[in-house]
């Protein structure tokens, strides 16, 4: 602040002293122009014009030079009537610069602190002035160099603007701000490889794993680093054949799960992951907690939906709660209900209501998509959408593990179609 306030008590001076400086100026050349003005009306109206003026040499030694021996009386009058105007104007913007000076403090101001960024870099130079400034000088001869400035249509008036200048300043200062973020590169490179491998063979999918652990430390404070990792670890305990490993696997992605939705609540694919993780868990847990789990599945759904309603994976998985919920039996409704006070509600209509909105969204989003519509077209006793569903799935190459999966269910489904 002191740096602040000495700047600004030092710019205050020399903005006093320039104003007192061309106010001086300005009266001035006033004085003399209207001095001169008045004893070239008061001389006798006669050709004799050299005479007169050697005569008073002194008085106008600067007329004389300016006049010159070959000009006559009318276009001397003309040319002192358009200094005269010159400094006229010239007063308006003395008048005009006074009045911007009390405000200019405030002007720079107000300008810092709308930088965007938090920061303000103050620059050492003087600031912008926000009134163009313009040297003026009356040209001493008529062969006027074109060094000295470009010549008006009166011949007397050259104005040198400073915008050049401060638009070369500005370029330059703002090519000093640009600043490349090296880590922002390396972590959008790492996301898409990511992306890469987790849609790649099994030992990709091993590989993804294995790479996002030993960046954990470096970019594990990012949420869009955080649901890739569970992603991964989705990935590694489905192609997992241990037990005991996938249950690790499924308990550490969860616990990852968990510290990524609390990192951003707002990011869908956080809640997305985590209802993936909280099913897998239910693999692993006691009745209560597979219906614990399976309230959370269904609530993170939920958020995942409303944050970002165009997914497809979202309305799949919440297709498959319901219709897993649909097939509760009796005993599982009963205690869930002891538990929690309300079992979990839906119909086989549900389910089959998100399925459709999978293929709306995204025609052939998957095999096991196709075969979930036909399993409830079948329950509903429409067998022939769900005929339409099997062949659907069936025509539909079988390349990953959940391929796989489809493939076995619509090998089941046959009988139930009254197809041999």
């Amino acid at each position: 602040m002191i740096r602040m306030e000495v700047g600004t008590m030092a710019q205050s001076s020399d903005n006093k002293v320039l104003v007192l400086g061309v106010l001086a100026g300005a009266a001035g050349l006033s004085l003399g122009a209207v001095a001169l003005y008045n004893s070239r009306r008061a001389m006798p109206q006669s050709g004799h014009s050299e005479q007169y003026l050697s005569s008073n040499d002194q008085r106008a030694a600067g007329a004389s030079m300016v006049v010159g021996g070959m000009l006559g009386q009318a276009e001397v009058l003309d040319r002192l009537g358009a200094l005269i105007q010159c400094v006229s104007e010239l007063k308006d913007e003395v008048r005009a610069l006074k009045s911007a000076i009390p405000k200019l403090q405030d002007h720079v101001r107000d300008e810092l602190r709308g930088r965007e960024g938090g920061v303000a870099r103050i620059r050492a130079g003087p600031p912008n002035r926000t009134i163009p400034t313009r040297r003026r000088r009356v040209a001493r001869a008529e062969g006027q160099s074109s060094e000295e400035g470009a010549e008006s249509e009166g011949g007397y008036i050259t104005a040198l603007t400073d915008s050049e200048e401060e638009e070369k300043s500005e370029a330059d200062e703002s090519q000093e701000e640009v600043t490349v973020i090296e880590p922002l590169d390396e972590f959008s490179a790492l996301l898409e490889r990511m992306d890469a491998l987790h849609n790649g063979t099994e030992g990709d999918k091993r590989e993804c794993l294995r790479t996002m652990l030993d960046k954990r430390t470096e970019f594990g404070q990012n949420t869009t680093f955080l649901w890739r990792l569970v992603r991964a670890y989705v990935d590694v305990h489905d192609i997992t054949t241990n037990l005991e490993q996938k249950k690790t696997h499924a308990e550490t992605g969860k616990k990852v799960g968990e510290e990524a939705v609390k990192m951003d609540p707002m990011c869908a694919e956080s809640h997305q992951w985590y209802a993936i993780m909280c099913g897998i868990m239910t693999e692993y847990e006691t009745v209560q907690n597979r219906i614990k789990n399976g309230y959370i599945f269904k609530d993170h759904l939920d958020k995942a939906i409303e944050l970002k309603p165009q997914d497809p994976m979202s309305y799949y998985l919440l297709g498959r709660w319901c219709y897993a919920v649909a097939q509760l039996s009796w005993i599982e409704r009963k205690i869930a209900a002891t538990l929690f006070g309300e079992p979990p509600s839906a119909t086989v209509q549900d389910a089959l209501k998100n399925f459709l909105k999978v293929e709306e969204i995204r025609p052939k989003y998957s095999k096991l998509n196709y075969v979930f519509l036909a399993k409830c077209y079948r329950d509903l006793g429409q067998k022939g959408q769900a005929r339409k569903m099997w062949d659907a799935a069936a025509s539909m190459e079988t390349v990953s593990k959940e391929d796989e999966e489809a493939q076995k269910e619509l090998d089941y489904l046959l009988p139930a179609l009254g197809v041999y």
